[in-house]
This record gives C-alpha cells, structure tokens and sequence, in this order.
C-alpha cells in the first residue's frame, strides 16, 4: 500500500491560509469595535423624549457608563443609539437598576490612595 502525504500536506496549507485570512478579519472587526466605543464618550446623552440625562464618561464592556449630576448611571449599550453629536437612550431608563450598575463600576474603577505617615522622615 502507497502512503500518500501529498494530499494531507495541502489539506493543512489550506486551512492555514483560511485561519490565516479569517484571524485579519477578526482583529479588523475588533478595531472597529473599539473604534465604535471610544467614539461614545464624552457625548452629551438624552433620554428618549429629548430630556437631557448627563455625559458619557466611560465603557465598561457593554455598558455605557454616564455621569449625571452626582451619581453614575449604567446604560447598556444595546439600548443606544447616536443622534449626531449627542447619544440617545432607546426606552426608558430603568434609574435603579442603572445607578446600580454604575456605582459597581465607581468601585471597581476608582482605588483609594491610601498614605502610610508612619514612616520615619529623612532629616536634613
């Protein structure tokens, strides 16, 4: 029986040249994804009847983070949409459950600077 390797050897330098092709496509769609987003902040965003609901300030994963007043709201982002220059918020915004989410992104992204005076001070 002839053994053949031809055949197996070609199988393989083609679906090298797909993985190879398919993973541009991939990194390309995750840069415009990460384009996307870094287009959402700093933006003014409205609510659906036009009513001003604070600034976008951050993304965390899928949610838009947004500063209003003196609280952060979590909006996901599948519930909005770009209007030119400013964002709106499709539906109503549920404010617990977005102030929830936006005070969990609060304390995982802001860290207390904690100074330790015990040490002794260098006289000169």
């Amino acid at each position: 029986m002839r053994n053949n390797i031809f055949p197996n050897i070609l199988i393989f330098e083609i679906l090298g040249i797909i993985h190879f092709f398919n993973k541009g496509q991939k990194s390309k769609a995750l840069e415009m994804e990460e384009e996307y987003k870094n287009n959402l902040i700093c933006r003014f965003v409205l609510d659906g009847t036009g009513n001003k609901v604070g600034e976008s300030v951050a993304i965390d994963k899928d949610l838009l983070i947004i500063k209003s007043k003196n609280t952060y709201l979590g909006v996901p982002l599948k519930h909005i949409e770009e209007d030119g220059k400013t964002i709106i918020v499709k539906g109503l915004i549920d404010r617990d459950n977005a102030e929830m989410m936006g005070e969990v992104w609060r304390n995982e992204s802001s860290k207390e600077i904690k100074y330790d005076n015990t040490e002794e001070k260098d006289e000169y």
